[in-house]
């Protein structure tokens, strides 16, 4: 039928245009032939596809197929439970009967099904999904699990009806907020810290140049003066900012660990050679004791390693009187307890940060200073934003007070932790400990052997 009505179209319209009606006759019968070979394709492939889909469906209904609805929820990003529970006045009741890879990892659980109180304990959470469960209802929460590193989740709580044993059932998404709630935050911190400890130089170089503008004009010497205190005054205000731009992208990103080899010693001593004149400058002495290049390698992010050792040595040579010493150690394999061991005797010590992970080897840098120490109280607070020892915050000992606030957030996104121990009039000890990369990670490169371990001191 097709090709003819194809052939008695394509005559009709050559015959109107004057052509010769068998020419055209003759042309037609080949597109007509054409067009009916596909008509018939087209229906024998119509019916193989409608086959194909009542046999699909039979063997579904009939439990011979099993479609991939697990291998889908395991893909996702975001963790997915199913929550499911028979009496509303049961509260032990509620029990997750699937949870999906991604929900496994983030809640810390190591099977499919079981108590929902073992898996998520927020009340909130909770109340949306026996609104889900047993009120029909969608509902919202916020979740945040705790710990060293923070996530902030947005929980989505929808009915499922009832399963097969009668029993109701809810699904139950957890959406994570953090990078979004980090970066509100984050704006408001800048805004707040950058006001508050901008105010100060500010108002110090608005009166310094009112009075060069005013009686100090004419007067060279209180000119020069002047002028080399508005610069300080500057380049204190170019470093507060650095430090707080610094602190906030660390923040941002400090609940995704990084997943680099670095070589801890490489790093040190990258330190140490930039620092070694600014000690021979001030009459310090460095006393390195690292293992050979290449030997320790920690899971980490080597600018953020680097800027970790720089601002303890940096902290250490700046408390370290001229003729004192600074010693910079590495020690390796350290498990938990090793690596938070007292390293100095009859001192007060603290854990500034301890990793939230279990038992694993550890490397751990330890820098030493002969400063003034620091009295027990002050230790809780030495993480702090701008939190300065008294007796500490003024003369050469200048610095923006973000120092350690950055070194703990960097440890924290490491999943390392930090000690310090302190003794008045002895100095301070600050260890920071990375977690190490496991042999079967571990590159295979070939070692330096010129840096050998032994202690190098550098007057």
């Amino acid at each position: 039928m097709t090709g003819a009505a194809g052939l008695l179209a394509l005559a009709g319209l050559v015959a109107v245009g004057g052509a010769d009606p068998v020419a055209a006759i003759m042309l037609a019968l080949p597109v007509a032939g054409v067009a009916a070979i596909q008509a018939v394709r087209a229906r024998g492939e119509a019916a193989r596809l409608k086959a194909e889909v009542a046999e699909t469906h039979a063997e579904v209904a009939a439990g011979q197929l099993s479609l991939p609805y697990t291998a889908v929820l395991n893909a996702l990003p975001d963790p997915v439970m199913v929550i499911s529970a028979h009496e509303p006045d049961d509260l032990t009741g509620r029990r997750f009967v699937m949870v999906n890879l991604a929900g496994r990892e983030v809640l810390k659980i190591q099977r499919e099904a079981g108590l929902l109180v073992t898996a998520i304990r927020d009340p909130d959470v909770l109340e949306a999904v026996d609104e889900a469960l047993f009120g029909n209802l969608e509902g919202e929460a916020i979740y945040e699990p705790g710990g060293s590193q923070e996530r902030i989740f947005r929980v989505y709580a929808r009915p499922l009806g009832l399963g097969a044993d009668g029993g109701r059932l809810a699904l139950l998404v957890l959406h994570d907020e953090t990078d979004i709630r980090r970066v509100e935050r984050m704006r408001a911190d800048f805004l707040a810290n950058a006001s508050h400890e901008l105010r100060t130089p500010l108002a110090s170089l608005s009166g310094f140049i009112e009075t060069l503008r005013g009686h100090a004009r004419a007067d060279e010497s209180a000119r020069e003066k002047f002028l080399g205190i508005m610069h300080v005054q500057a380049e204190r205000m170019s470093r507060l900012i650095d430090d707080l731009m610094s602190l906030s992208r660390i923040e941002l990103n400090e609940h995704v660990p990084p997943n680099e080899d670095v070589d801890l010693v490489a790093a040190v001593m990258d330190v140490v050679d930039a620092i070694t004149p600014l000690a021979r400058e001030k009459g310090v002495s460095l006393e390195v004791n690292l293992p050979p290049r290449g030997s320790v390698t920690a899971v980490g992010d080597r600018d953020q390693v680097v800027q970790v050792a720089q601002n303890l040595v940096d902290n250490a040579l700046k408390y370290s009187p001229a003729g004192g010493v600074v010693r910079v150690s590495l020690e390796d394999g350290l498990g938990i307890e090793a690596a938070m061991a007292p390293r100095m005797d009859q001192a007060a010590r603290l854990s500034l940060l301890t990793p939230d992970h279990g038992p694993g080897r550890f490397a751990a840098l330890s820098v030493t200073d002969s400063g003034p120490g620091m009295a027990r109280e002050h230790l809780p607070r030495l993480t702090e934003r701008f939190y300065r020892v008294e007796g500490q915050k003024s003369g050469e000992k200048s610095g923006t007070g973000l120092g350690l606030a950055i070194v703990k957030h960097i440890m924290n996104r490491h999943r390392g932790g930090l000690m310090v121990e302190s003794a008045l009039g002895r100095g301070a000890i600050f260890t920071a400990y990375f977690p190490r990369v496991e042999p079967a990670r571990r590159r295979r490169e070939p070692l330096d052997t010129d840096k050998s371990g032994d202690v190098a001191k550098v007057s």
